[in-house]
């Protein structure tokens, strides 16, 4: 049975869905309006990974992520650019669906965008108002009233009152009471707008994504994600919006990812630290940004430096080593000796199983991996034949490619290149039968730079690309 935290009830649940074996999951995607960052990566990775594991165990999972293609970031960047507003999201809606698939993450089942859901939008505020859970201000804005709400808070814990002491109603604003939010906002003169019965305008943030969620997935869905800044207030209001609207509980079970931190400070465009994912990706492989999310906890904060990414590097190339195939050479194992891979096999999948029913636990299920490779790397320097290892690696091929890891080995440019590298192995071999141990540590030091990793075996010195 699978377990996982909740962060509304604080605690981890049984997981159980609305409808049988069909997860409906809802995650935030990125407000478009500049290259998305390793930031949004993560939270990208993080729900991947759970979707995948939900597929593996059964389940069909209807995934949705939005895109907010309609926010004032959007309108003041287009504007600094001198673009339409919906150009310059549209933009960046396809480098960011790019960018999802460089990184190996499954394409979500759909992907609404707010631009495109405005009717509902207006029709959720109009139910609202008839609710008497929101009002229309005359200035041309409407909010929520968050005073007839009596769960308001519940998903952050924090209480109205204490709330209200640190808030204060701006200038030009016509609320009723400092916590209100805006559902929709009276457009400026010269901004993006659409009609509405009160008034050309443009939505709110939080009531995009309650419509959008409505339109994709119905009234009840079974998670809801993101990352945990959003907590507050965007799915507190969120909550209060769509239960108001529905008269039913929202979602079963919150999922919230912690933040990346770069230099122990969490990314951020106004702090200007942000590495966008092209960057990131110029540099290294796309296993190895997975590899940094499946080495911690999901709810737990990312530390994103150069120290952390050769981790993960050096992790990744442990895995692979387990998946070459034995020397042509090999022997064979003994019975005892093959029995003992198999064993392990076994054991690796069900610890595997284990780990991510546990609130989706990867560095314990990355653990069970390693005991893996250990076993089938000790196996082929024992003697096993390619045979004897087939049945540990498909199952570590597979349980890594729950994971999303593509564990592919980089190419070389193949001809005249390859043929030099032979011929340096060749000559460090030579080197090495003389005892000129330096050169020899030279040679290897100088190709692991150019990416070309040196292995000493039994059967003489063999090379990859790293």
């Amino acid at each position: 049975m699978i377990r996982l935290y909740n962060t509304l009830t604080r605690k981890k649940e049984e997981f159980q869905t609305l409808e049988p074996n069909v997860v409906k999951m809802y995650v935030c995607g990125v407000t478009v309006y500049n290259d998305a960052h390793v930031g949004h990566a993560m939270s990208a990775l993080v729900f991947d990974i759970i979707r995948r594991y939900l597929e593996y165990r059964g389940y069909n999972v209807r995934h949705v992520m939005n895109y907010t293609d309609v926010d004032d970031k959007i309108i003041n960047r287009a504007t600094q650019l001198g673009v339409e507003p919906l150009k310059l999201s549209q933009r960046y809606i396809e480098d960011y669906t790019n960018d999802l698939n460089n990184l190996n993450v499954l394409p979500a089942t759909s992907n609404p965008q707010v631009s495109k859901t405005m009717p509902l939008i207006v029709q959720f505020i109009e139910g609202l108002i008839e609710k008497d859970y929101a009002y229309a201000a005359e200035n041309g804005d409407v909010y929520f009233r968050v005073t007839r709400d009596e769960d308001y808070g519940k998903l952050s814990g924090r209480k109205l009152d204490d709330m209200q002491a640190g808030a204060r109603i701006e200038v030009g604003e016509a609320k009723q009471h400092p916590m209100d939010f805006a559902l929709w906002k009276a457009a400026k003169p010269g901004e993006i707008f659409w009609e509405s019965p009160w008034g050309r305008g443009r939505p709110g943030w939080h009531i995009e994504c309650s419509a959008m969620n409505l339109a994709e997935l119905g009234e009840q869905i079974d998670i809801h994600g993101g990352g945990n800044d959003l907590i507050f207030p965007h799915h507190e209001n969120e909550i209060a919006q769509t239960e108001s609207y529905t008269g039913k509980q929202f979602a079963r079970y919150w999922i919230h990812n912690g933040m990346l931190q770069l230099g122990g400070e969490k990314m951020s465009k106004s702090l200007g630290n942000i590495v966008s994912i092209k960057d990131f990706l110029s540099n290294r492989d796309a296993d190895v940004m997975r590899m940094l999310v499946l080495s911690g906890n999901y709810r737990a904060p990312l530390i994103f430096n150069e120290e952390t990414q050769d981790a993960a590097e050096k992790s990744l190339e442990r895995i692979k080593s387990a998946l070459r195939p034995a020397p042509a050479s090999a022997k064979g194992l003994s019975p005892e000796s093959a029995s003992t891979l198999t064993d392990q096999t076994e054991t690796t999948q069900q610890s595997f199983t284990d780990a991510m029913d546990d609130d989706f636990n990867t560095p314990l299920a990355l653990a069970g991996l390693h005991e893996l490779v250990k076993a089938i790397n000790s196996a082929r320097d024992n003697g096993a034949t390619s045979d004897q290892l087939q049945a540990a690696q498909i199952t570590l091929r597979e349980l890594t490619g729950v994971l999303g890891l593509r564990l592919q080995e980089k190419q070389g440019s193949g001809g005249d290149a390859d043929k030099f590298i032979d011929l340096l192995v060749e000559v460090r071999s030579e080197v090495r039968k003389q005892k000129l141990w330096q050169l020899s540590d030279l040679i290897r030091e100088q190709l692991k730079e150019r990416g070309v990793l040196i292995e000493d075996t039994k059967e003489g010195t063999k090379w990859r690309w790293s």
